[in-house]
């Protein structure tokens, strides 16, 4: 590994739990639905959902940030960071609907982070094209489960509602430039691990 780039990803890693990061693109806004004053159930469940979303964007952080350090092909490389940083707009948008919701980060988010980059690089190790698959894979569950939270998220909260439709697109997208790139189709039992341990990540986050 290039010294350089693992003081970059560490810096990044720093910021990612320490909440010390800005989004390049404006957080979305509704467009047609004004805004409603939601109740304290309302508010909680808010809350919840986004510290959820909040978790998964650190786990994306440690993820590209660990398979742009084992990638074989500079493009590849770049491809990853280039995701990374657009993820980090997810992660200011989540941090910024907490704040404004009144809840709060996940307290286990070191932890979370440090898990995401293990597996991280299992996976930029096991070679490009399975890196690349490991993304396609992720991101297409990540949409999935941003699209539970959309049936779930409270009518009149549509600022959140504006930023997760915001996120799912961005992940379908990275999921289809990944595909396009050459990822390759991940084992079956690789794919129900990956649920399980997502399942156990977002029922913890849900409340810790």
């Amino acid at each position: 590994m290039n010294a350089d780039r693992l003081l970059i990803s560490l810096d990044q890693a720093l910021r990612t739990v320490s909440g010390a990061v800005h989004a390049s693109r404006p957080c979305p806004q509704p467009t047609a639905t004004p805004a409603q004053p939601l109740s304290n159930t309302e508010r909680q469940l808010s809350g919840a959902l986004m510290r959820v979303n909040h978790v998964g964007e650190v786990c994306a952080q440690a993820l590209y940030q660990a398979q742009a350090l084992t990638a074989r092909d500079p493009a590849l490389r770049e491809r990853m960071a280039h995701a990374a940083r657009e993820e980090i707009d997810h992660l200011a948008w989540t941090q910024q609907r907490l704040d404004a919701l009144g809840s709060r980060p996940s307290w286990l988010n070191p932890l979370w982070y440090a898990g995401a980059f293990g597996i991280g690089l299992v996976a930029g190790r096991a070679g490009d094209a399975v890196s690349l698959g490991f993304v396609v894979e992720t991101e297409r569950q990540v949409e999935q489960h941003l699209a539970t939270h959309l049936d779930r998220l409270p009518a009149a909260d549509a600022a959140s509602r504006a930023v997760v439709d915001a996120m799912q697109a961005d992940e379908r997208r990275h999921a289809d430039d990944a595909l396009a790139a050459g990822g390759v189709a991940l084992p079956a039992p690789v794919r129900w691990a990956m649920r399980a341990a997502a399942r156990v990540m977002t029922t913890v986050a849900h409340r810790v």
